[in-house]
């Protein structure tokens, strides 16, 4: 006898097709049978040691974060609420360019420090793991969700070359296609980079084209966060889609956005690049969040002259009064390459997170209104935070536009991806909310999408994505990774006044046929395991 049948479910299956009333039946950590209208054709029903009633809910596969932040929170925190109680089977690890293999001992201390921000200063991980594949070994121990990664070129960088704006020696891009060669080979589904991220951003795009040659060999692909988000994004944009051309290598434009005052109403001139190159056979998806603030932390802002050499370089700079005028200039008048070429407003710069809890009466408000109660220049704000917190203070950015968050859901390749930075006081609420965020304000209230398009976004098209045989779908022998949800009430919890307040609306969730949700409640199932690629 099977261990679960899931009784009159509206079965949304992931392919986009309209729902069905059905039986599921789960065991061995897969779909064993759909039974369609089993109730209503009077047939025998199947049987098996649990029943689960659905009446009214939801079954769906479960949703893939196609750009998260958990890479050292899902070690940490078992419970990894934030993300399963979402309806989220699997999250896409090693993003921006920044993660924590492969490493040596020298780059592992480097990188700790210049994501701190995102993922806490580690001191509480046994960093037991150097290359990619020791990395995913420790996810296979067990841990709450799925999770995939993808090799970050900027920790690939400072292993082969250092932090240092120049190009690579042939020794060096050699090194550098090893390296990545050994991660897929290993397990990686792709690589990322982070493009106004140091190092990553001091490689050219004859570098960024050799590496992302040796990925597609590999049956892989390349998830940039490119060269700007602001002043000139278009253009960064075409860069992206012209290297992967030119590498024979599959796109997937990592939350792409169109930010800042530049860039209002524009993401139709986006779409209509994306889908000339689609016309002409290029492989391209996008992942978006589904708010208008964006995440990141506040050295992220500052010019890449300044964090040459890595984060003790930049403390360095920073604290001398002559180079921080040059950092300020950069920042306030010319328009920092950290800042996507545009000067920094401080006024829409809101700290969401510091290191030391001594530093928390930052938090929640813009730099510009702690200078102003400090009386005060709001660079000398933030110049002061960056150096008493030693680089780590998270912010929110207040520089989306609504119409084009929405213009982009639309599109015909469009996956979800939170970006969520799960450290800080007061996270973006896009840590816990993005999913049900989609299915409550932008399906039910909004009629952005229907809820089959919704489904399929977030589930088969990410799967098609990773190359993923058996998942993204609802289907007999695909992994049981499952959501039940229901349409009436599924809506996040999280805002930006409370960032950490779970969705409703999503009772039950499956991992490998585990519930890890259950009426509501995380289970202490630690079902997740790496999710690696599958040969091309």
């Amino acid at each position: 006898m099977e261990e679960l049948v899931i009784r009159d479910a509206d079965v949304i299956d992931g392919s986009g097709a309209d729902s069905y009333r059905a039986d599921v039946v789960v065991g061995g950590g897969r779909i064993t049978g759909i039974v369609k209208e089993a109730a209503a054709a009077g047939c025998q029903r199947p049987k098996a040691r649990r029943e689960l009633d659905a009446e009214g809910l939801v079954l769906s596969p479960g949703f893939v974060d196609m750009h998260a932040h958990s890479d050292l929170a899902l070690l940490r925190d078992p419970d990894h609420s934030a993300k399963a109680a979402q309806g989220v089977t699997l999250e896409v690890l090693g993003q921006d360019g920044l993660s924590y293999a492969p490493v040596d001992d020298r780059t592992l201390g480097e990188v700790r420090r210049a994501i701190a921000g995102w993922n806490g200063s580690g001191d509480d991980i046994d960093f037991d793991w150097r290359t990619v594949g020791e990395y995913l070994d420790r996810i296979d121990r067990g841990v709450a969700v799925n999770a995939a990664y993808l090799i970050p070129q900027g920790t690939v960088r400072a292993l082969a070359v250092g932090w240092e704006d120049r190009e690579a020696t042939p020794q060096e891009l050699d090194r550098m296609r090893q390296l990545v060669a050994e991660g897929m080979e290993q397990g990686a589904v792709g690589m990322s980079s982070g493009l106004t991220y140091t190092p990553g951003m001091y490689a050219r795009d004859a570098e960024l084209t050799e590496l992302c040659r040796v990925v597609a060999s590999y049956g892989g692909y390349y998830g940039p966060h490119h060269r700007s988000y602001g002043a000139g994004a278009l253009e960064a944009y075409e860069e992206m889609v012209a290297l992967t051309r030119e590498a024979g290598c599959p796109l997937h434009l990592t939350h792409a956005t169109m930010n800042f005052g530049v860039n209002k109403g524009r993401a139709p001139e986006l779409l209509a690049l994306l889908d000339e190159a689609l016309a002409a056979g290029a492989d391209i998806s996008l992942d978006t969040y589904p708010y208008t603030p964006g995440c990141t932390t506040l050295a992220a802002l500052l010019p890449s002259w300044a964090s040459e050499g890595g984060p003790g370089q930049v403390v360095e700079r920073l604290a001398d009064d002559e180079t921080a005028e040059r950092i300020r200039r950069d920042l306030e008048v010319t328009g920092s390459d950290g800042c996507h070429g545009l000067p920094v407003e401080w006024d829409t710069i809101e700290i969401s997170g510091v290191g030391d809890p001594a530093l928390t009466e930052f938090v929640g408000h813009t730099v510009q209104e702690s200078a102003d109660v400090r009386g005060e220049a709001p660079w000398e704000t933030a110049r002061g935070l960056l150096l008493a917190d030693r680089l780590a203070p998270t912010i929110l950015q207040h520089v989306g536009h609504e119409e084009n968050v929405r213009a982009i859901m639309r599109h015909r390749v469009h996956t979800g991806g939170s970006d969520g930075i799960l450290q800080g006081a007061k996270p973006h609420p896009r840590a816990y909310g993005t999913f049900p965020h989609y299915f409550g304000h932008y399906v039910r209230e909004l009629g952005v999408l229907s809820l089959e398009e919704c489904v399929a976004h977030l589930t088969s098209r990410p799967a098609a994505r990773l190359r993923l045989p058996d998942r993204g779908l609802v289907r007999e022998g695909y992994a049981a990774d499952l959501v039940l949800f229901d349409p009436a009430t599924v809506a996040a919890g999280s805002s930006f006044a409370e960032p950490r307040v779970l969705p409703t609306g999503i009772p039950y969730v499956l991992v490998g046929g585990r519930f890890v949700i259950e009426d509501g409640r995380r289970t202490d199932a630690l079902a997740g395991r790496a999710v690696r690629r599958t040969p091309a």
